[in-house]
């Protein structure tokens, strides 16, 4: 696959806000034809080979998004080295990408399709009721729908 865009998102324990951005990104990529776009995703403090929390599992399934075989990784140098767009959830998690070289190529989520400086953390749900589960999907489908706006008009080729 020629020019493969690597986006990875990034958030704590890569069990639920970067769990669901991903599967939300993979549904994107795919109901846009996007064959040239991987996505995936990683924790600062993760767990290696957690699986998915309970909330973010249901409120998957209702958006008929698969999470049933994600395990969380922790993020390292070299899935920062290999991606080409960091999406991050919070300030703490820009701040660790940045630590480990990444400084380039990490935006907060929310400030990445408007290109600007100012954006804010998407809400951690983890420990919450199913509401703020699916209150953070709501929010996280519209962001990733809004990057991949961004990443397809940076993509097209120009006038020939």
């Amino acid at each position: 696959m020629p020019n493969v865009m690597r986006v990875l998102f990034v958030c704590t324990g890569n069990t639920c806000r970067s769990a669901l951005a991903e599967a939300v990104a993979r549904r994107e990529a795919i109901e846009r034809g996007l064959s040239d776009v991987e996505v995936a995703s990683a924790g600062i403090s993760a767990w290696d080979g957690a699986p998915a929390s309970d909330g973010a599992l249901l409120v998957a399934i209702e958006r008929r998004l698969d999470l049933g075989s994600h395990r969380a990784q922790q993020l390292t140098r070299d899935l920062v080295d290999r991606s080409d767009v960091i999406l991050v959830m919070g300030p703490h998690h820009y701040e660790r990408v940045v630590a480990l070289g990444g400084e380039q190529k990490v935006w907060l989520l929310t400030a990445y399709a408007s290109r600007s400086d100012t954006g804010h953390a998407i809400a951690d749900p983890f420990g919450g009721d199913l509401t703020a589960y699916r209150s953070t999907l709501v929010e996280l489908e519209r962001e990733v729908r809004a990057a991949f706006d961004r990443l397809v008009a940076e993509r097209a080729p120009g006038p020939a």
